[in-house]
């Protein structure tokens, strides 16, 4: 027999034992509820029946018979009374679970948070009744033994410090907690008076006297319903910003004879009226909070870190300094170089000698004695900085022979990085003066990595996600991963309803696929160009400038405004896209690089072979911040650094960091696989969104044509999508996801037909769609057409 039939048969036994299993599960249960039911009904005759259970000719009144009426005085009379009625419950959830594999139904889950539940319902109803089957035995003789040890009143005090007790520790209410809440409710409108002030503060243009369409008049109303809803559900629960920005009111100079067109002016309300409203509703309602959206998110802890042995301080081997700065000395006086002074720096892995030459010394002569002074100390690999920018002196970098671990723990848990106001801060690791180092990633704001196989470029990317993870709320930030290799990010698909983002026909959020790369990458750009368009309507020039008027209320939602998160793209291995895909994947990095830093959309590009035809001057020109691990030549190091130095560094996350200016050398923070699977369990395990964040829609070259589409088996949805398109001159696929609440393939189908019907233009792209019909009239007109065709 082969291996793939045996497996097959083995799988189809254990399937088998276990609905089984969940069947006997079910069925026990069933016979205990039904059991329980009807002895709180009967227990009265049927408990002195139970003396000659083996009788025939006495019959219990126990739907179950005199198993179901034995079963019910064991567990409810001589157990925990009522209580005993989870017991059938817990059985029945866990034999539908296993029968059929449904993942909401968590019966063990349940049973960890009833178990105090068990203990303490038998002794509270004990305590306030004396009725047995209430309590049971179990309630009546830990009541009677309190009793006897504290009194009735120390009962009643243990039993209530109990259960608030058990409310603080597992549903983490305070009294603060609870302050807050009632101080929020109080602040909120009614709906009349919501809608009293929305018609205050909003005024709606008149219409011209003439003749309405009732089709028309339809259209309209549909789209202000659709359009208010939101409104009210905003400021009721403080989940959008209220509409602040009035429309224009229009005055209407009336025709003064039938030869004569009436006037329509339109007067704007004066800016600063529109800044006072926003400050009244600030006032009232406080500043949006976006992370409402996830409100009982709870960060990564600390002690999901690892802590290691050798610990964060770096020891001091006076010996092996003295030896070195000797061999330095000396080695230098063979060729006549004189030293006034010398200074050492020790850093967790490589420690700065910083010296003053004699005058009259020349800096190149120094520097072209690098191998002669890795000879003498016998080192891996020296680096020569001559001259240490900012100082007088020339800096030789030497590996300690006891390196230390720089813990990703000691990196996060430093005020640098605790206290950072950046936003999107990075702890790298520690410099050479054992200082913890931390960039923002938004002012790099795009990030080359590279390094040699196995030299620390994986886990320097784990770092990175790690620092993100510890800072930014799941509103705050999203990240596009692609990942060629499959294995080094998958353990960040844990976190996919919270942090990642992904195409809306996408199963996977780690990209694999590099046709979905290809797709990803242009869906990017749709973003960055939707976003600019909002940052273009709101008068700003960076996310940041946008978020904050956005929290101040200053933004209509109605008119497409919304919280933007940052997004970060991760590449973990470059040169294979390149080598598959080509210019397909250059030309939108190229494009994302350039543009997309002012809407909050930041690049990190990793890969293991710097080459001129991987990272090309396209590539290289945008992306001034470069990460640089042990690279095997120079070659490779003037590659990603335009300078050398890589090829000198002595692997295992010893690492160059620079922004353009001056290189500075870091050792990587270490992250190991099992912390990184703690931090993704932690996030994973709490509730987050119904799905990842969806990037607009995507359809390449090969998407298919509309040339095909029989518009007479138009969708039914056809009408009320052209009416959204025009209405919002913006054709794409994800506007009517959004607004008319349907999946990616619907949306796609609708578009289809809309351009076979010449509503929409063709596909163009990165770009959206051009919208070919610009008023309601024209459309109304061609639907018309279209319905008696």
């Amino acid at each position: 027999m082969d291996e793939p039939t045996l497996i097959t048969q083995t799988n189809s036994r254990k399937n088998v034992a276990k609905t089984i299993l969940g069947v006997l599960f079910t069925a026990i249960g069933l016979f205990l509820l039904i059991s329980f039911v009807s002895y709180l009904l009967n227990f009265q005759n049927d408990q002195s029946q139970l003396g000659d259970f083996w009788n025939r000719e006495i019959v219990a009144d126990n739907m179950m018979g005199k198993v179901g009426a034995y079963m019910g005085e064991l567990f409810i009379y001589h157990g925990i009374g009522v209580t005993a009625f989870f017991l059938p419950i817990f059985l029945i959830l866990l034999g539908l679970k296993i029968i059929f594999r449904f993942r909401q139904i968590k019966p063990f889950k349940l049973l960890y948070n009833c178990l105090f539940f068990l203990i303490w319902l038998p002794i509270a109803l004990g305590f306030a009744t004396k009725i047995g089957i209430l309590h049971g035995v179990m309630g009546f003789e830990i009541n009677d033994f309190l009793d006897m040890l504290i009194g009735k009143i120390g009962v009643g005090i243990t039993l209530l410090v109990s259960l608030i007790l058990y409310i603080v520790i597992n549903w983490r209410i305070t009294p603060d907690q609870i302050a807050s809440t009632i101080e929020k409710k109080s602040k909120n409108l009614d709906k009349d008076e919501l809608d009293i002030e929305l018609k205050e503060k909003t005024v709606e243009p008149k219409l011209t006297e003439e003749k309405e369409n009732p089709t028309d008049k339809k259209i309209t109303e549909n789209f202000l319903d659709e359009a208010i809803k939101p409104v009210e559900k905003i400021v009721l629960e403080e989940k959008k910003p209220t509409i602040v920005q009035p429309e224009p009111t229009p005055e209407i100079i009336p025709a003064k004879d039938e030869n004569d067109v009436a006037l329509t002016i339109e007067k704007v309300q004066h800016e600063d009226e529109v800044e006072k409203i926003a400050a009244d509703l600030v006032q009232k309602h406080g500043e949006y909070d976006h992370r409402l959206d996830l409100p009982k998110f709870k960060f990564p802890t600390l002690d999901l870190l690892r802590k290691y042995e050798t610990g964060d301080n770096v020891t001091v081997n006076q010996q092996e300094l003295e030896q070195n700065k000797n061999r330095i000395v000396e080695t230098l006086a063979n060729y006549g170089i004189g030293i006034s002074q010398i200074k050492a720096t020790i850093g967790p892995t490589v420690t700065l000698y910083e010296i003053v030459p004699e005058a009259g010394i020349r800096i190149s002569k120094i520097k072209n004695l690098e191998d002669d002074i890795a000879l003498s100390l016998s080192a891996l690999g020296i680096r020569i900085i001559a001259p240490i920018p900012g100082k007088g002196t020339i800096g030789i970098e030497v590996p300690n022979s006891n390196p230390t671990i720089v813990s990703m723990r000691s990196v996060i848990a430093s005020n640098k990085f605790q206290q950072s106001k950046m936003d999107l801060p990075i702890a790298f690791g520690k410099t050479i003066e054992n200082e913890t180092f931390v960039a923002d990633l938004a002012k790099m704001p795009h990030l080359l990595m590279a390094g040699a196989t196995g030299q620390g470029k994986s886990v320097g990317l784990n770092a990175i996600i790690a620092s993100l993870l510890y800072k930014k709320h799941p509103t705050e930030l999203k990240f596009v991963m692609v990942d060629p290799k499959k294995v080094e990010l998958t353990l960040y698909s844990k976190i996919e309803r919270h942090y990642l983002a992904k195409l809306p026909d996408s199963e996977d959020a780690i990209i694999t696929d590099n046709t979905k790369v290809i797709n990803t990458l242009n869906s990017l750009c749709i973003e960055m160009d939707e976003r600019y368009e909002l940052l273009k309507n709101a008068y700003v020039r960076n996310l940041k400038e946008y978020n904050e008027k956005f929290k101040n209320r200053k933004l209509n939602p109605e008119h497409g405004h919304r919280y933007l998160p940052y997004i970060v793209l991760i590449v973990d291995e470059f040169a294979d896209l390149i080598m598959t895909a080509g210019k397909e994947v250059e030309t939108p990095i190229a494009r994302l690089a350039q543009l997309a830093r002012a809407v909050g959309i930041h690049l990190i590009i990793a890969t293991q072979r710097p080459s001129v035809n991987v990272i090309t001057g396209t590539i290289k020109a945008n992306f001034p911040a470069r990460v640089a691990f042990r690279v095997t030549s120079k070659i490779d190091s003037r590659t990603i650094l335009d300078s050398a130095g890589a090829d000198q560094l002595i692997g295992k996350g010893d690492m160059l960091f620079t922004t353009g200016n001056e290189l500075v050398r870091l050792q990587c923070a270490f992250v190991d696989t099992p912390e990184v699977d703690d931090i993704t369990d932690y996030i994973g395990s709490q509730a987050g969104f119904s799905d990842a964040f969806l990037l607009p829609e995507y359809v390449g070259e090969d998407g298919g044509s509309p040339l095909d589409i029989d518009l007479s088996e138009r969708d039914a949805l056809f009408e009320d999508a052209a009416r959204v398109i025009v209405m919002a001159q913006q054709g794409s696929a994800s506007l009517l996801q959004r607004k008319l609440k349907l999946g990616y393939n619907r949306a796609g189908r609708l578009i289809d037909q809309l351009e076979a019907a010449g509503i929409v233009g063709p596909f163009e792209g990165s770009k959206a769609r051009q919208v070919l019909i610009q008023d309601d009239m024209s459309l109304e007109q061609l639907l018309d057409n279209l319905n008696q065709n």
